[in-house]
């Protein structure tokens, strides 16, 4: 069992006027609000914290359409960030990507083209023969990226989803819920270029050609509601019309999800019913930004002397409009067994937010640089130190 060892901190907060909340202090007030009367199930939730402000059969399997693509571009941000492709790599089109149907950027088979435009094509137009083609540059075959897709949300710890392709075209056992769509949101949302291409409300591919396409974003709140940059909307016959809306107004970002709505209007209502309710009644309070450091690692046979320990994310509170606060617990835990080598961004303890008592929220905290082995000559000076103070 790993030792661990555990800093706390206490933060006198002076919001005079504002109380942290809680899903579970919120879940009776929520059973009195209809604001997703038109979807069959929908969630409101801040996005550093992810506390719940509204639900409405959150944990139902529904068919998520072209939210799917969600978990699409996460992988594609994931593999981008590790630099297993670039933004302007050019990738060629295989017959089988070319032949998708549903909403597509029309790409022909042999086509080449960026790793950029493809995930224009994925993020504005939901281009399901842009997400095959992308799938198939990162994992070899679209069978392959979907159980890449499948073991993302298993360490996630989505317990009711399961994919069958990268697109949301309809396909047997392949299901989510508007809460773990949420939580897809919520990590793909780390990634903060992801809403340079998710807020474009209409662009280009392949422009000055005679194959230009005229790209326009399926999300059209990212035009009509002030703050919203993305994410993701989808619709088939058996799924209806869902979307998973995200907007930031000052520092509170909030992420909404609608599911199994009949028309697009009744779709969009349901989120700006939501929206409007979370900026209306929340505000957030910033804790710590994300890889801000936190507290230090020294480790004795490593070749630096100490290293940053920095958060994985922002770290935020969600605060009632209207009440008084309380005190908030910061709770700083480091893993003690650990073994060197240790990479950049590997993940040594956690930050835990409580509240009386309770954890509000727990953020993985990360190396901010690279542990090595030291070599023979700095062990020896440690040695030496060690005998100079010991004979002191």
């Amino acid at each position: 069992m790993k030792k661990i060892v555990t800093l706390t901190l206490v933060l006198m907060l002076t919001f005079l006027s504002m109380q942290t909340v809680s899903a579970n202090e919120n879940k009776k007030e929520d059973q009195d609000l209809s604001l997703a009367d038109s979807a069959s199930s929908a969630i409101l939730i801040e996005r550093d914290s992810g506390a719940i402000m509204y639900e409405k059969n959150a944990h139902e399997q529904l068919p998520p359409a072209s939210m799917t693509k969600m978990m699409t571009l996460l992988l594609i941000m994931e593999a981008l960030d590790e630099e297993k492709i670039t933004l302007d790599e050019k990738v060629r089109v295989s017959e089988h990507a070319a032949s998708m149907g549903g909403s597509q950027i029309f790409l022909e088979e042999g086509e080449e083209m960026s790793v950029n435009d493809l995930l224009k094509g994925v993020a504005i137009a939901s281009g399901n023969d842009a997400s095959v083609a992308l799938a198939e540059r990162i994992a070899g075959t679209e069978e392959a990226f979907v159980q890449k897709m499948n073991e993302k949300a298993k360490a996630l710890g989505l317990e009711n989803t399961n994919f069958q392709n990268p697109t949301g075209l309809p396909a047997k056992n392949h299901y989510s819920t508007a809460y773990d769509m949420s939580v897809i949101a919520k990590e793909l949302l780390k990634y903060g270029k992801i809403t340079n291409y998710t807020s474009v409300y209409e662009d280009y591919l392949r422009k000055g050609t005679e194959d230009e396409f005229w790209l326009v974003n399926t999300n059209k709140l990212v035009k009509f509601y002030d703050g919203v940059d993305g994410l993701k909307t989808g619709y088939t016959s058996e799924a209806k019309y869902c979307l998973t809306a995200t907007a930031k107004k000052d520092d509170m970002r909030v992420i909404a999800v609608a599911m199994g709505a009949q028309t697009p209007k009744e779709r969009n209502k349901a989120v700006t019913n939501m929206l409007d309710y979370a900026f209306s009644q929340y505000k957030t309070a910033s804790i710590y930004k994300k890889n801000q450091p936190v507290t230090q690692i020294a480790m004795i046979k490593a070749d630096k002397d100490k290293v940053n320990v920095v958060t994985g994310d922002a770290v935020s509170i969600l605060l009632k409009k209207g009440q008084d606060s309380s005190g908030i617990e910061t709770t700083i835990k480091i893993d003690q067994d650990m073994d060197l080598p240790l990479e950049k961004g590997a993940k040594v303890g956690m930050l835990q937010v409580k509240q009386n008592g309770k954890v509000m929220t727990e953020t993985p905290l990360l190396l901010e640089a690279s542990l090595n082995k030291a070599n023979v000559w700095k062990l020896f000076k440690y040695s030496m130190k060690e005998m100079m103070k010991n004979a002191n």
